[in-house]
């Protein structure tokens, strides 16, 4: 579609698009550039977002994403609501492991983390709050796509399979057979998925329908990783935060966490 085809919403959210995490700072022409629209097109957009307060313009003249827009992802409830509820129980995993626990949810095919704690010690992980990755390559992701619709466990499965190591899991029975063992031990074990000296431990956290909203992880040097351990400290954080969030377990459908 050409730019001038494209209708104004979609051209406004091609502005907010331009950002992310490896551009959280942009200048009028890479904004234009970025965005695919003409130079006098995006400096009238720019100005309508930075008067409403989606934009913020610094001492350079280079754009940012504005504070309006976090006053609004805080009314998300799978964003700052969700994190509120959860943080008791995050803190209560790292200080029993001092290690990177972490928070996320599924958008798509991928995780987005919405927390994230960390240690000076922890081992170094590739996670921001806002960080995606794809479902299959991480500990919440497994948790998350473990619990989703057949239908869309066979479409992901079937589709493209990222590798960022030798040990990513590329394979689709392989990736269905971990998925299965998730399911029957309430746990999701990824290790050397996306770096070769972490291992991440998570489980799903549930709503109070029973319906899957969340996962919680734990991220620890894979080469003195004591799963048995972790696995049941990252089962009771996920049951707290579901439990906190109004699941019950005697009333509803889900599986326990």
């Amino acid at each position: 579609m050409t730019a001038a085809a494209r209708s104004a919403p979609d051209r406004l959210l091609a502005v907010l698009a331009a950002f992310d995490h490896g551009h959280p700072a942009l200048s009028l022409t890479d904004i234009s550039r970025r965005a695919g629209l003409t130079l006098t097109t995006a400096h009238r957009l720019v100005g309508a977002l930075t008067a409403w307060g989606a934009l913020e313009r610094d001492a350079d003249g280079r754009y940012h994403v504005g504070l309006r827009l976090w006053e609004l992802a805080a009314l998300a409830p799978r964003g700052l609501a969700l994190r509120q509820v959860a943080l008791p129980y995050l803190e209560d995993l790292y200080e029993a492991t001092h290690e990177n626990v972490q928070l996320a949810v599924r958008d798509g095919s991928d995780v987005v983390y919405i927390e994230w704690l960390s240690g000076r010690s922890a081992v170094g992980v590739h996670i921001r709050v806002g960080a995606r990755w794809p479902l299959h390559a991480t500990g919440v992701g497994l948790a998350l796509l473990a619990h989703e619709a057949p239908g869309f466990q066979r479409a992901y499965c079937a589709g493209p399979l990222t590798s960022f190591t030798p040990y990513t899991v590329t394979d689709p029975d392989l990736l269905r057979r971990s998925l299965a063992e998730v399911r029957r031990t309430g746990a999701a074990v990824s290790s050397r998925q996306v770096t070769d000296d972490a291992l991440s431990v998570a489980a799903a956290v549930r709503g109070a329908t029973g319906q899957v909203v969340a996962a919680v992880s734990v991220v620890v040097p894979e080469a003195d990783a004591q799963v048995p351990v972790l696995v049941p400290a990252v089962r009771l954080a996920a049951r707290g935060i579901s439990r906190a969030l109004g699941w019950q377990p005697d009333r509803t459908t889900g599986p326990a966490v």
